[in-house]
């Protein structure tokens, strides 16, 4: 079993919900863009972004290794150094921002190795929005969309709950089940 089966109770769903916000926040991405995961762990969210080129970075060699395993495009590396040789048109950032030695470098660096867009997740119990978008414009990134993201990592939820639940993620209610549960996707971009 690897990292992203034990990791989520329902992998596909919370992938695949991931995936399509990936998709769907700020600039699109078009079939054939590259993408780059860091701290991307084994790499289970290529396999919910069909036609992108991705390129996972962890810095974990056994994730590296089981990633490698099945087939995904892993490397080894540090989300607080690694750069691409190329360009990529999205870089993402999941469960990992708390990782970053300096965040407005961070931010700093990915903006000069990313073409369209940064999406990352954000728990706005841990960070402030305003402290990030801060940051994000520092580094370059005008704009900033927001989505709640209200699929439950370690527990599986019945088809009819799971897309209640993204439904509400579109409400204005959904701003008060973030200040006890759940986190933010977020995707900045400059203006083009």
């Amino acid at each position: 079993m690897s990292w992203t089966e034990t990791a989520y109770a329902d992998p596909h769903a919370y992938l695949a919900h991931r995936a399509e916000l990936i998709l769907s926040l700020g600039p699109r991405l078009e079939l054939g863009d590259a993408l780059l995961d860091l701290a991307c762990g084994d790499g289970g969210l290529s396999e919910h972004l069909p036609g992108i080129r991705y390129r996972g970075v962890d810095s974990s060699p056994e994730m590296v290794e089981s990633a490698r395993e099945r087939g995904r495009d892993v490397v080894l590396g540090d989300l607080n150094g690694y750069e691409p040789t190329e360009p990529v048109a999205a870089t993402t950032c999941f469960r990992a921002i708390y990782y970053a030695h300096d965040r407005a470098e961070l931010f700093r660096r990915i903006a000069g190795f990313t073409a369209k867009k940064l999406v990352f997740d954000l728990n706005p119990r841990q960070y402030r929005v305003d402290d990030v978008r801060a940051d994000l414009r520092a580094a370059g990134f005008e704009r900033l969309e927001l989505r709640p993201f209200f699929s439950p990592q370690r527990f599986s939820l019945p088809a009819f709950a799971a897309s209640a639940l993204q439904a509400l993620e579109r409400t204005p209610a959904a701003s008060l089940l973030l200040h006890f549960r759940f986190s933010y996707v977020c995707a900045a971009s400059r203006y083009r």
